[in-house]
């Protein structure tokens, strides 16, 4: 699913428990942080939505491939999750 926001298009690749909320990401969202990433992953914690960015490159720290490792260390056990990837 393509989204739409002030900040760009995105694709959205996975909304674990309906977590993604356009409002909700466009308030949290810092340009001058997260406009380098290539993905977005947004996780709900104690009802607040924290944003964390990823690179298509593997050959940087931080490439997609540790979003798993990410979502399982550093997320709430069950808790609500989205992924989006920018679209250039």
């Amino acid at each position: 699913m393509i989204i739409e926001t002030i900040f760009g298009q995105f694709e959205l690749l996975n909304n674990n428990k309906e977590a993604f909320d356009i409002l909700k990401f466009q308030e949290r969202y810092v340009k001058e942080v997260y406009d380098k990433y290539d993905y977005i992953v947004g996780d709900i914690s104690s009802d607040m939505l924290r944003l964390k960015g990823f690179y298509s490159d593997t050959k940087k720290e931080q490439n997609y491939k540790e979003i798993p490792i990410y979502l399982n260390e550093s997320c709430n056990y069950y808790c609500g999750y989205f992924i989006l990837r920018r679209i250039k």
